[in-house]
């Protein structure tokens, strides 16, 4: 597209799998916070996605010193080879055969040399290109053989186009890393696919990788595979044990630990929101002495001004800012809503949050609304600015099933509003602290269990009925969040990172 800016090389380029700039969110806010806060940088970015048509126009202005922006799809970029028979690079398969071990016992190798670099995926002579994944005899011996080693699944025909859909993004992430401009530093926000690019961007340039997890990838694909009706699980009643994972579910979630260590090996600086993430990649096979914690921070000031707007009362109002998308379980909300309108009849419930992004599900949110007789209660108000709703705010909420550290709360704790939100990512160090020192200030709010309608709006109520404590909360968020999670702080740390990559 014209739009995009393009330069012929950048000091750092970012590598962005579904977020900035066209999917509004936290992630992709904090991309845009990264690239303002270093107008002395040269930045680039790569944006990843499913298929064009899935994407809108952008959500946020570029900035000026996002100098070069390229997007990619990876449903509709790979162009088919003609079909033609071919015997396939004998050595090259073995060596792929050797990653499949790796799938089952990660802990007794890494991956072979050759997978590390663009040139396997593209050169048919030293390699295994497109052609011959798709149309050799010896892939096709590889894939039969690992059926029938590995397969409980009486299916071969899904076997096979499961290995071949997994697969096929891999070829495409090859090619673009071989002809993308150069840069100083990369730094993935994810692992996944963009964290594979960021793996072979390393490993073709020889410059450093950063990798920043606000979510643990392996952890959300794990929930996306779980709640999936697109994968196939071909046993019957009688052979279904619920303990366990049907085996397609079981393969994609190898495949992205798999390449998720890829990019932990690859990475000089593995950067995670808050300690328990931090083990968590850790215990996913990220290298101890390359990790290292970097909280969130924002603009304190931005939103300290909204606490003057604010009445003496808590209003009665719950608000959840994020998009109307099943991992941050609108659902519960909306059934917590329910429950606090049984006890305070006024209250109301506030969506702020786009629905484009998974239409089906908006729709369902919106019919147990209805289901529930609780539609004058609550408004669906698509994108908003914060600035706009934070004053009418009684208490923010956050129902999700996974996070890391939500902007959305430090946002809310700088302008004075208390949080009740579930136990994910830091949500519960943010409300309750972290260490002696932290908790002394205070709880900010309230933490509950996951897919718990009836606790979320007992914290809301006890919140919005008691001023005293609403007020004693609002006090701990301010102190907590001007303590610990200032922009600055983020900046200062990420600039050494930058600094370290470039020189």
């Amino acid at each position: 597209m014209d739009r995009f800016p393009k330069s012929d090389n950048v000091d750092i380029m970012l590598l962005l799998e579904g977020t900035f700039p066209y999917v509004s969110g936290g992630v992709s806010s904090w991309v845009n916070q990264i690239i303002l806060a270093f107008p002395e940088y040269r930045f680039g970015a790569l944006f990843i996605g499913s298929s064009r048509s899935d994407y809108g126009e952008f959500k946020y202005d570029l900035p000026p010193n996002l100098v070069h922006l390229e997007c990619h799809y990876l449903h509709d970029e790979l162009a088919m080879p003609a079909i033609r028979p071919m015997a396939g690079n004998s050595g090259a398969f073995e060596t792929v055969r050797r990653i499949h071990e790796l799938f089952l016992r990660p802990d007794e190798g890494t991956l072979d040399r050759a997978l590390k670099t663009p040139d396997f995926y593209l050169d048919s002579n030293n390699g295994a290109n497109f052609e011959q994944f798709l149309y050799s005899k010896k892939s096709w011996e590889l894939i039969c053989d690992l059926y029938q080693e590995r397969c409980t699944d009486p299916s071969f025909v899904d076997y096979f186009w499961t290995v071949r859909n997994m697969h096929t993004p891999i070829w495409l992430l090859a090619a673009i890393a071989k002809r993308l401009i150069p840069a100083r530093v990369y730094h993935t926000v994810s692992t996944g696919y963009a964290g594979f690019l960021g793996a072979l961007l390393h490993h073709n340039s020889g410059r450093p990788l950063i990798l920043s997890e606000h979510g643990i990838y392996t952890k959300e694909r794990r929930i996306d595979i779980f709640s999936s009706d697109w994968i196939q699980d071909n046993r019957n009643a009688l052979q279904k044990d619920p303990t366990e994972v049907s085996y397609y579910r079981d393969l994609w979630i190898r495949f992205f630990e798999t390449i998720g260590r890829f990019c932990y090996g690859a990475a000089s600086n593995i950067v995670s929101l808050y300690e328990g993430a931090r083990e968590r990649e850790i215990g996913d096979g990220a290298p101890r002495e390359r990790t290292m914690v970097v909280p969130n921070g924002i603009n304190i000031a931005r939103f300290a001004k909204l606490r003057e707007r604010r009445p003496d009362n808590p209003p009665p109002v719950l608000t959840l800012v994020g998009r109307v998308v099943p991992i941050k379980d609108i659902k519960t909300f909306i059934r917590a809503l329910r429950l606090a309108a049984n006890s305070l009849p006024g209250v109301q419930g506030w969506i702020i949050g786009p629905e484009d992004e998974n239409p089906e599900y908006a729709a369902e949110c919106r019919d147990l609304a209805e289901s529930l007789h609780i539609a004058s209660n609550l408004s669906f108000m698509g994108f908003r600015n914060p600035m706009e709703i934070f004053p009418d705010t009684g208490v923010m909420i956050l129902s999700s099933v996974s996070e890391g550290v939500p902007l959305v709360i430090l946002e809310a704790f700088a302008a004075g509003i208390p949080v009740v939100a579930t136990d994910v990512g830091a949500c519960r160090q943010l409300i309750m602290g972290h260490g002696q020192e932290d908790e002394a200030i205070g709880a900010a709010g309230g933490v509950v269990s996951i897919n718990n309608p009836h606790d979320l709006a007992g914290e809301a109520l006890r919140l919005l009925k008691d001023p005293d404590h609403w007020k004693r909360a609002s006090n701990a968020a301010i102190s907590r969040v001007e303590r610990y999670y200032t922009e600055q702080q983020m900046f200062d740390s990420y600039r050494q990172l930058y600094q370290r990559g470039i020189d």
